[in-house]
């Protein structure tokens, strides 16, 4: 199997400007390909930039939308996965990730978790997804898309994995944190971003690609340092922090399986006790059964 070479576009969106960030979508699409890269990844919301609280109406799009279909035919012979608001049939408001490859829309998942802590606001706008699919690929591997928030909760990249992602995409809009924490070693978000990425990597043998965004917007700084992985957790490129930037990353799709087969937790991990599990504390948290760890003697030792 030929290296793939995955191109991440660190880029610095323009709020609200919807046309205008399409067409840098295009310009990078084509730079992209020129390197050939056979995977070009852009950042959460890169269509229309992040803090737009009542401008989500006015930017959102519908997946047949022309401008969007136009962004798919840019992709014969190569895939992308890019970002937008996607207004639905009920006009409801996602934060969405579309795969597209070979001139069309291939899949699109929409953001699972909106979080609601520190600066972030995202569920007073939008509608939070319900579905997680991995998806197959022209690369010849699955691959499984999330979005910033996603990979916060460890069960996203899991479910990934076993649905069948050889690939796990994020791309986020994550905001630069703790600074205090560049003296000991780095950018706080930086650093915790790392630690996520590369456990997920190792956990689930996968390659791991993170998209970042840069600028800044209503004074918030977006911190960037993009990144790819292989799947022993190995940083195989990263983007500088703070710059736009277009990062590229060869990838050896082989060395998945190589490393699914010598490091088995896939295989060996058991979805039914998940899920078993996963019912009792629905129900006792629900107040439908009893606590099942009452009555039930300590173990020896």
């Amino acid at each position: 199997m030929q290296p793939l070479r995955i191109a991440l576009a660190q880029l610095a969106p323009r709020l609200g400007l919807l046309d205008a960030n399409i067409a840098r979508h295009h310009e990078l699409i084509v730079e992209a390909r020129t390197t050939g890269a056979g995977l070009i990844v852009f950042p959460e919301l890169g269509l229309t930039g992040y803090h737009l609280q009542d401008l989500a109406a006015e930017v959102a799009i519908r997946i047949d939308d022309p401008r969007l279909l136009a962004l798919a035919a840019e992709t014969a012979g190569c895939s992308a996965v890019v970002s937008f608001v996607e207004e639905s049939d009920e006009h409801r408001l996602f934060i969405a990730a579309a795969l597209l490859e070979d001139g069309g829309i291939r899949h699109v998942h929409r953001k699972l978790y909106l979080p609601t802590y520190g600066l972030f606001d995202e569920r007073r706008f939008f509608a939070a997804g319900d579905a997680l699919r991995a998806v197959p690929s022209r690369l010849g591997v699955g691959l499984g898309l999330a979005i910033c928030e996603d990979f916060w909760h460890l069960h996203v990249p899991a479910l990934l994995a076993l649905g069948g992602a050889q690939v796990l995409v994020n791309v986020a809009s994550s905001p630069g944190r703790d600074v205090a924490a560049v003296n000991a070693g780095g950018l706080g978000t930086a650093v915790s971003w790392r630690t996520l990425l590369r456990t997920y990597a190792q956990l689930t043998t996968s390659v791991v690609v993170f998209c970042n965004r840069v600028g800044v917007e209503e004074s918030v700084s977006f911190w960037g340092g993009s990144m790819v992985l292989g799947p022993t957790g190995d940083v195989l490129a990263e983007g500088p922090l703070y710059e736009e930037r277009l990062i590229l990353a060869d990838v050896a799709l082989a060395d998945v399986r190589r490393e699914r087969i010598g490091l088995p937790l896939l295989r060996d991990e058991r979805p039914e006790l998940l899920v078993r599990e996963l019912g009792r504390i629905v129900a006792e948290r629900a107040g439908l059964a009893e606590d099942g760890a009452a009555g039930v003697p300590a173990a020896d030792g």
